[in-house]
């Protein structure tokens, strides 16, 4: 299984299985001497966690993550720093329930990567999907944590999830300070209670609903990405679309573009008090021409619903028989809930990798 590994200067290879014992990444292209410590990197994971409230996977995993190398003791620091080798993180899984999937080793599930994978590879691992499990996100995110020490304070990443089915947040209550304060991240105080109800009633059913994050960036100064086939939003877009049941991404004003005129489309510019250019708008969300303009970089990602639900429906067997199917075990009602930190530490790598880009130009 190739393509498996993400980025250029700052790269990072995942590896492990959804119901293996342990999964994780290496890191690779880390500059040295930067502190870095599992506690740098445990917070974000924490964010991710199954288990963590009723509209969400029950699977407990505490995802601890441990450094195996690429750190080393600093004496002038009194602390770890990398050497600039390749960082191996591991996580291991301890609350598999493999059984839930014995029923379905020989049965395509709808919306899963099931007949996808059989196709390609002759062979898949039915428990709990291997590899095309959203388990494999948790990696991401342990080097998303390092991506963020590469990128310094100076560059602030904050995602929200802003619509769950047909619900959408109001954007006149927008608050990031809600978003750490309930169970979906959401923004809005008020439409976090409406979710709620709302996943009551799809879990109940045995059902499943999409959503739509928004990461939004600041502080990435105006150079970063190179044109025609190193475009930031490019780059951005690509790690957005590798994340599980991701099937649309918008930069700015995205699909609304289509429905603006030139005039209005256009992010007007004037000398700031400064002296520095200033926008008027941010319509093409801080990219231009693939070089980020210095602007609030704003991604959205649609999440499809979780395939994985109780509701029969039609599939075949590996050996092309009709039946139908209904999935056990324990999976996110919206898997978008947990995808908000997917969502944040993919922006982060992608970043990390450009900033050394900018880096090596300069140098």
């Amino acid at each position: 299984m190739s393509h498996n590994t993400f980025g250029h200067l700052f790269r990072f290879t995942t590896w492990g299985e959804s119901h293996g014992p342990a999964l994780g990444c290496v890191v690779d292209g880390c500059p040295a001497g930067i502190a870095l410590t599992e506690a740098d990197i445990q917070p974000w994971l924490d964010r991710r966690r199954p288990g963590q409230s009723r509209h969400v996977t029950q699977r407990r995993e505490p995802d601890q993550v441990k450094i195996l190398s690429g750190v080393f003791e600093d004496e002038r620091t009194g602390g770890p720093v990398t050497t600039g080798a390749p960082i191996s993180l591991m996580i291991e899984n301890v609350d598999q329930r493999s059984k839930d999937y014995s029923d379905i080793r020989d049965t395509w599930r709808p919306g899963h990567a099931d007949y996808t994978y059989d196709a390609k590879y002759g062979v898949r691992d039915y428990k709990g999907g291997g590899r095309s499990s959203a388990r494999e996100t948790a990696a991401r995110v342990a080097a998303g944590g390092v991506a963020r020490k590469v990128l310094g304070d100076a560059v602030q990443i904050r995602a929200a999830l802003i619509q769950i089915g047909e619900r959408r947040i109001d954007r006149s209550r927008w608050d990031w300070d809600e978003v750490h304060r309930n169970d979906f991240f959401c923004p809005d105080a008020q439409t976090a209670e409406l979710w709620a109800q709302d996943m009551d009633a799809i879990r109940k059913a045995g059902s499943s609903v999409g959503a739509q994050i928004e990461v939004v960036v600041s502080g990435v100064p105006a150079g970063w990405g190179a044109p025609v086939y190193g475009k930031l939003d490019a780059d951005m877009a690509s790690a957005m679309m590798s994340i599980n049941a991701a099937k649309g991404v918008e930069i700015g004003a995205g699909m609304q573009a289509a429905a603006l005129r030139g005039e209005d489309a256009a992010d007007e510019m004037r000398l700031g008090a400064d002296g520095q250019p200033e926008f008027l708008s941010n319509h093409n969300g801080g990219v231009l021409g693939g070089i980020s303009t210095g602007q609030d970089l704003v991604i959205r990602v649609a999440i499809k619903p979780t395939s994985s639900i109780r509701i029969e429906r039609r599939t075949l067997t590996r050996q092309l028989e009709e039946t139908t199917v209904s999935t056990k075990g324990r999976h996110d009602p919206c898997v978008g809930i947990r995808g908000v930190p997917v969502a944040e530490a993919m922006a982060a790598l992608v970043l990390a990798d450009h900033k050394l880009r900018a880096a090596a130009l300069e140098a």
